[in-house]
């Protein structure tokens, strides 16, 4: 999965709807707070690993994975939607999937979701926009302890032309399709490394924090630094608002809605898992399944 190569650290509460998705008390990928009950994240983060949701957790509230403060939260997931498409067509497609939380969230000012765009959305080549991760800084180099989020500032790059720029690199297979976006920064090279996959990228759009894609694959982050990939949230807003109002609210449970987490350190992955830089062919599988509930069932 892919630290923003090329980053920086974040300021405390900043981009409050960003959170760590943990399986088996380690990070492994990114994901986005879209609302009290439900975050998104890519499909592939999910791959090779158990299917059981009590096995993961969601981490918000804080900028470091290693030094929590009293805004943290851990929260517990109680379903997981991978996209019914995902990799049915071609490597990476429909690379999306949803977390359902066992216990509704309370917003504060370092826990806030972010806007989905509206279906079909148009975004314009100069709008200011933002990705960010804790994954490593290079393919040589992890994020330090206490792994600080780090944030970069891209720019959108046409298909077509991210598509010749990948062209003498790889197959047509790995092609930037319409449910894709492209973005990257060729003056300084920023752009999404293992351990930031299922993290978002926001665009300011009429002065609101958009959820415009969510990091999914790129090539290796060495020099000089390919575009990175994105799953683009907007060809899937009607799914994603088809997943909230057909699934059922989790059973009511006993246990107290939020886990407040101590200001020790929580156990991060030293090798970050699976990547969202070129993943040899025969590794891929098609996962056309929801964790524990079929989501075709829930309406």
């Amino acid at each position: 999965m892919w630290r923003i190569s090329g980053g920086q650290d974040v300021v405390a509460g900043q981009w409050p709807w960003q959170a760590s998705l943990m399986y088996q008390g380690l990070h492994v990928c990114g994901a986005v707070l879209i609302n009290s009950r439900w975050l998104v994240s890519a499909a592939h983060c999910f791959l090779k690993k158990s299917h059981a949701p009590e096995n993961y957790r969601v981490l918000l509230g804080s900028t470091q994975l290693f030094e929590h403060t009293q805004h943290t939260l851990e929260m517990s997931v109680s379903r997981i939607v991978m996209h019914p498409d995902f990799e049915k067509l071609h490597p990476f497609g429909s690379d999306i999937a949803m977390l359902q939380l066992l216990f509704p969230v309370n917003f504060t000012s370092y826990i806030i979701p972010a806007c989905l765009p509206a279906p079909g959305l148009q975004l314009l080549n100069n709008a200011s926009c933002w990705i960010t991760g804790w994954g490593m800084l290079n393919e040589e180099t992890p994020l330090p302890t206490p792994f600080h989020l780090q944030e970069a500032k891209v720019g959108l790059i046409e298909n077509q032309f991210c598509n010749l720029v990948y062209g003498h690199r790889l197959s047509k297979n790995f092609s930037v399709y319409e449910e894709m976006l492209c973005v990257g920064d060729f003056s300084t090279g920023k752009a999404i490394c293992h351990g930031d996959s299922g993290g978002p990228l926001v665009c300011d759009l009429l002065s609101s924090w958009v959820l415009v894609g969510l990091a999914s694959w790129g090539l290796d982050c060495r020099h000089p630094t390919y575009p990175s990939i994105f799953t683009n949230v907007s060809y899937f807003s009607h799914w994603i608002d088809e997943i909230q109002k057909c699934t059922p609210l989790p059973e009511p449970m006993a246990p107290p809605p939020h886990t407040q987490v101590p200001s020790q350190s929580l156990q991060a992955a030293g090798s970050p898992g699976p990547g969202t830089a070129f993943v040899p062919s025969e590794t891929w599988t098609l996962l056309l399944f929801v964790l524990r509930v079929p989501w075709q069932a829930w309406c």
